[in-house]
């Protein structure tokens, strides 16, 4: 597992490559699906959903279009945390994530292996064997041609 150390002048530095990184870098990881841990450089604490929380709100702040957690949504998980018996929402919304993103795989690949049989790729492919037919069938006749050449033809 990855380790990233936290310094108090909040830089981020990644021990395996030897490099600072920013929170843009940690978000490609775990896209990369690379297991990381964010520790404080000095105690050794355990940061890692801290700074996991903050790629989230710098995601949801970049771009207002792809907000995934609306106003309401965040008010509902605060009070989660007031309940007297919290609900076992993270174990929930883990599985349900784990599903979502596992379907939404299976449709991308399932609309690729469409594409790829699409009437214009089917189109694509018979050019691409009647060429090189033709190809072969010129290079052939050319060769054929050289040979008889020589058989004393006028």
């Amino acid at each position: 597992m990855r380790v990233i150390r936290k310094y108090a002048n909040r830089r981020l530095y990644d021990t395996e490559q030897s490099r600072y990184v920013t929170l843009e870098d940690l978000r490609g990881l775990i896209i990369d699906e690379v297991p990381f841990r964010v520790e404080d450089a000095k105690s050794g604490e355990d940061l890692t959903r801290t700074i996991l929380l903050s790629i989230i709100i710098e995601q949801e702040q970049a771009d207002g279009d792809a907000q995934v957690f609306s106003n309401d949504l965040l008010a509902q998980f605060i009070r989660v945390y007031d309940m007297a018996q919290p609900l076992p929402l993270a174990r929930y919304l883990e599985q349900g994530t784990k599903l979502m993103l596992e379907q939404q795989h299976r449709m991308q690949d399932q609309w690729q292996q469409a594409m790829r049989h699409s009437p214009m790729e089917l189109m694509r492919e018979m050019a691409e064997e009647n060429m090189k037919f033709w190809q072969k069938t010129i290079s052939q006749a050319g060769t054929s041609s050289d040979d008889d050449s020589g058989k004393g033809k006028p």
